[in-house]
């Protein structure tokens, strides 16, 4: 499968601290890709790098997007290319009603809403699994190539993990769109089966497979801390 995001030897800095350190990463065009690692490994910061949250300084390395280096672009002009990423807390908008703000921002017909949240602030007294809902709603508006979406069931119950599954499933992944995925959980792997999983720690990638469940076995065997004794998914290079 032809990767589309390349991103090669990527060093990056927040306040001085080098957070990713030679990352090397790729997503092929319609791919659905995991990540997974510990706390602090750099699984947001990552996220955050590809959408283009500027307080993070790339010092080495390039990010590509249809062999094009995006690794200076600010994040508006990353999203007219199809690169968006939902937020973990996304604010609240008082005063902007849901529908009018996803009618204002829309770019095709077809979008999620869900009816019990169109008439309320956005994310105004919104619960953890609305807040996710709002994000999917508002990203399934945009004409995309590439969603990250950060821990999107983190909190959720089994209920809704299948809801927001079945979003990124008819929006996205029926649609072409390819999706990198940060969890902490097996569960939604489950439903969305990726091609591949990815593990990242001390803001390198250090390991992956096609085959999440063996990645999911092997972590909950040896753990994170102990990823490098993990050969049966480790990359050979």
């Amino acid at each position: 499968m032809k990767n589309f995001l390349q991103i090669k030897n990527l060093e990056v800095e927040l306040e001085g601290k080098k957070v990713l350190n030679g990352l090397d990463f790729e997503i092929g065009k319609g791919e659905i890709v995991a990540l997974l690692g510990p706390n602090g490994s750099g699984k947001s910061t990552l996220a955050k790098v590809i959408a283009g949250d500027l307080k993070f300084k790339i010092k080495a390395g390039d990010i590509l997007f249809n062999k094009k280096d995006i690794s200076r672009l600010p994040p508006e002009k990353r999203v007219k290319k199809g690169i968006a990423l939902a937020f973990q807390d996304p604010p609240e908008i008082q005063g902007l009603k849901m529908d009018f703000f996803l009618n204002s921002m829309s770019q095709l017909d077809d979008c999620f809403k869900e009816e019990k949240l169109l008439k309320r602030d956005v994310n105004k007294g919104f619960s953890g699994g609305e807040k996710k809902i709002s994000e999917l709603m508002q990203l399934t508006c945009l004409d995309l190539k590439l969603v990250i979406l950060d821990e999107i069931d983190s909190g959720l119950d089994i209920k809704r993990v299948e809801q927001v599954a079945k979003i990124i499933n008819r929006y996205f992944i029926q649609k072409g769109v390819a999706v990198l995925i940060i969890t902490h959980h097996g569960d939604i792997l489950d439903l969305l089966k990726p091609n591949k999983t990815n593990i990242i720690i001390n803001g390198r990638i250090v390991g992956k497979d096609e085959d999440y469940k063996n990645v999911l076995r092997t972590i909950k065997k040896y753990g994170y801390e102990k990823c490098k004794k993990c050969t049966k998914f480790l990359s050979e290079e």
